[in-house]
């Protein structure tokens, strides 16, 4: 019997292990995804639309670009030369006429022609337009789309969409806040108890000397 319940409690003590490794497992990754998060928005949002090591990161807004890009899609933009822009590459630019005016836009390149001058002038549209936007000259262009930011992109998703950030981000955040407090205050409190205790046995112990002495005084 005893053997038994020797085994049952060394189990126990494995599966919390365990649960404490998968509980800490987890705090971390929520945590790093957290912190890769915010770095993403800070650089989209400090940055200014400047490169940072050659490259810009953007959000894709609209759904121009289904099929290749969804919504939300988090897009890296390389600097590139647009001298070696060719048709079918997809770039980001800063839109000046008409209503693309004021907007980034990431669009593929359909045409590519030369004015007077010899300066190439690009015609862009998105994959899912039948007009082709306004042109554009190379001190438009941002710069080449070489991909999809992965795992920011994910998280960047997860953030849009209301029901998941609550289910798979904030809800398991909060969570990991409050065990931490609670842990935080089982951890006070058992100090404190310690503590108490410890000064109960310095009063006991005192006592004890007292007592002693006034043994040995009558005696």
């Amino acid at each position: 019997m005893l053997y038994f319940i020797r085994i049952v409690l060394e189990r126990v003590v494995v599966l919390k292990k365990f649960l404490n490794f998968i509980f800490i497992s987890i705090k971390v990754f929520f945590v790093l995804l957290v912190i890769l998060y915010v770095s993403f928005v800070s650089v989209q949002r400090l940055s200014g639309n400047k490169s940072v090591l050659g490259y810009r990161i953007f959000t894709v807004a609209t759904g121009s670009m289904i099929g290749v890009y969804d919504i939300n899609d988090v897009i890296a933009v390389k600097d590139f030369d647009t001298n070696k822009l060719k048709v079918g590459d997809d770039i980001a630019y800063k839109g000046e006429k008409e209503g693309f005016k004021g907007l980034l836009i990431t669009h593929r390149i359909v045409k590519i022609e030369k004015d007077n001058n010899g300066k190439r002038i690009f015609f862009t549209k998105g994959v899912n337009s039948t007009v082709m936007d306004p042109s554009i000259d190379s001190g438009q262009i941002l710069g080449k789309v070489v991909g999809v930011v992965p795992i920011i992109t994910q998280i960047n998703h997860i953030m849009k969409n209301k029901i998941c950030f609550w289910l798979l981000f904030l809800f398991p955040i909060i969570l990991i806040i409050l065990l931490e407090v609670f842990k935080t205050i089982k951890e006070i409190k058992k100090e404190k108890s310690m503590k108490n205790s410890n000064e109960s046995n310095e009063i006991k112990i005192s006592l004890d000397d007292n007592s002693t002495k006034e043994e040995i005084e009558i005696l």
